[in-house]
């Protein structure tokens, strides 16, 4: 069993020692291990911490019940997931109060390139769930990691389309994951274990408790790039995600609903106070998270699979440059296409001129 694992369970286990507490004695001792390691005097001296504090690390002797922790998480197929890993999600990492330490089951997709949460009223109307369930599968394009709460409504609603489209999906949960709430959601729960995962920041056996809800709300704003509301009261936990994304400086969009109506209340006065976007179609995230357009992706595949116009030459270099979505060396392209450095500079500014090829700083080509 890794000995650092163990100490970073144990220092979650120290009473008092909270999520920003725990960070600024790794930022000081470089390791969980090295924090048990200190003396009182060493410890009371790093910023924040003090002698009560101290105390209690030097008072925690329990290690043996870390190890039962590791053990019962390894049986479940649980990883714990300290902030320092590289398995930790790197956006959540940048929020000041993100939690220490995180429970997770599923697979390596937590660190996804683009992440969207979808959050929303647990009763949701026809209005909301055909716009959640429309918005998840045009977002299919973009091969994004879709996260929710596995609540009932529109969270549910975000999981079971991306399950449906073949997205990764990840539900953040408000107990430990091994107690699915609500119950009835235990089946989409384990078919998300096999496309994509769960998470949290409570232990094995941790019931879920109202105040844990909007702590987890925390998490799901922060590894996001972007959290829309679908539909939501002037009240609710889908207006504490949206303050809390804003306080991280995540891009929230809201859908509009009508006027007077309840659960368009809370998605409205979001847009109407520049807290949200307004949210209509796909296009509206792409524009704003400057996202390539899905449309222009689409034409453009079309046009370099019917290229008729082109020489046989100038199909190979295309083909080539498809392999590198992020461009090809000169020297690299030539050898590769099998096309002589003298006449593949020629070829490439016609492909150029034509609008398929963009030429890139350091002789790097690629498609546009």
């Amino acid at each position: 069993m890794d000995d650092e694992k163990i100490y970073q369970v144990a220092l979650s286990m120290v009473p008092g020692i909270g999520d920003i507490t725990a960070k600024t004695l790794i930022s000081y001792c470089n390791s969980a291990k090295e924090i048990f390691k200190k003396n009182r005097s060493q410890l009371s001296k790093i910023p924040g911490i003090g002698q009560i504090i101290a105390d209690k690390i030097l008072a925690f002797k329990n290690f043996t019940l870390a190890e039962k922790e590791i053990e019962k998480c390894i049986k479940q197929n649980i990883d714990i997931l300290f902030f320092t890993d590289a398995t930790y999600p790197k956006k959540l990492k940048h929020a000041p109060d993100s939690p220490t330490i995180l429970f997770y089951r599923g697979k390596d997709i937590i660190n996804t390139p683009k992440i969207v949460s979808i959050v929303g009223t647990r009763k949701s109307t026809s209005y909301g769930r055909e716009f959640t369930e429309n918005i998840v599968e045009k977002l299919v394009a973009h091969q994004v990691l879709i996260v929710s709460g596995l609540a009932y409504g529109i969270d549910i609603v975000a999981h079971k389309a991306a399950l449906k489209h073949g997205l990764n999906t990840v539900g953040v949960m408000a107990s430990g994951l091994d107690i699915i709430y609500p119950n009835m959601h235990h089946g989409i729960a384990m078919q998300m274990v096999e496309q994509g995962g769960l998470l949290s920041e409570f232990k094995i056996g941790t019931q879920p408790e109202a105040h844990y809800f909007p702590s987890r709300n925390r998490i799901i704003a922060g590894m996001s790039d972007v959290v829309i509301v679908v539909e939501a009261a002037i009240k609710g936990g889908a207006l504490i995600t949206a303050e809390i994304a804003n306080s991280y400086n995540r891009d929230v969009f809201a859908l509009p609903g009508d006027i007077g109506k309840r659960f368009s209340e809370g998605c409205n006065n979001l847009i109407k106070t520049n807290k949200a976007h307004l949210l209509t179609s796909l296009e509206d995230i792409e524009y704003i998270m400057n996202w390539e357009s899905h449309a222009t992706t689409t034409n453009q595949e079309d046009k370099y699979y019917d290229y008729s116009m082109l020489s046989t030459e100038e199909k190979i270099i295309v083909e080539t440059l498809k392999i590198e979505s992020e461009g090809m060396i000169l020297d690299e392209l030539s050898w590769k296409s099998q096309i002589p450095l003298n006449k593949l500079a020629s070829i490439l500014l016609n492909l150029e001129f034509s609008g398929i090829v963009k030429t890139l700083p350091g002789r790097k080509y690629k498609i546009k």
